[in-house]
């Protein structure tokens, strides 16, 4: 996933050390990690990096809060997920009922949307900045 670049394309301050900080919170690569935590800790120092690490938790524990209460999935979530969803047995859990059920003309177009979604989502950083 593009998070912006060097030359700048992030607005945001220290936007490529804070996103790259993103990825490797959700990846597996504990180097890529160690990396990412110190690039934040150079760019915006110790309390920086303990800022970043509290509002990516914080997102963290808000998405679980929402799975837990139930909170349904907007229907393009869905259709992207629904796949994942079937092979994990997802719809077993009591919030799963807050979500409708996609039907066929939205299982359809899934895997097209899959297919073109991260095509899409690595150019519109550079779109943005024209």
């Amino acid at each position: 996933m593009a998070t912006g670049d060097e030359a700048g394309s992030s607005l945001v301050p220290n936007g490529p050390a804070l996103g790259a900080f993103a990825e490797a919170l959700v990846g597996r690569d504990d180097q890529a990690l160690s990396r990412a935590r110190e690039r934040v800790r150079a760019a915006l120092g110790p309390a920086g990096l303990v800022d970043a690490a509290a509002v990516a938790s914080n997102f963290e524990r808000m998405v679980r809060i929402a799975d837990a209460t139930g909170i349904p999935l907007d229907r393009s979530v869905a259709a992207l997920g629904a796949d994942l969803r079937d092979r994990l047995e997802l719809d077993r859990f009591a919030s799963a009922a807050q979500t409708r059920r996609l039907g066929w003309l939205g299982r359809s177009i899934a895997p097209a949307l899959r297919f073109a979604l991260p095509f899409l989502l690595r150019r519109l950083p550079r779109r943005a900045g024209r």
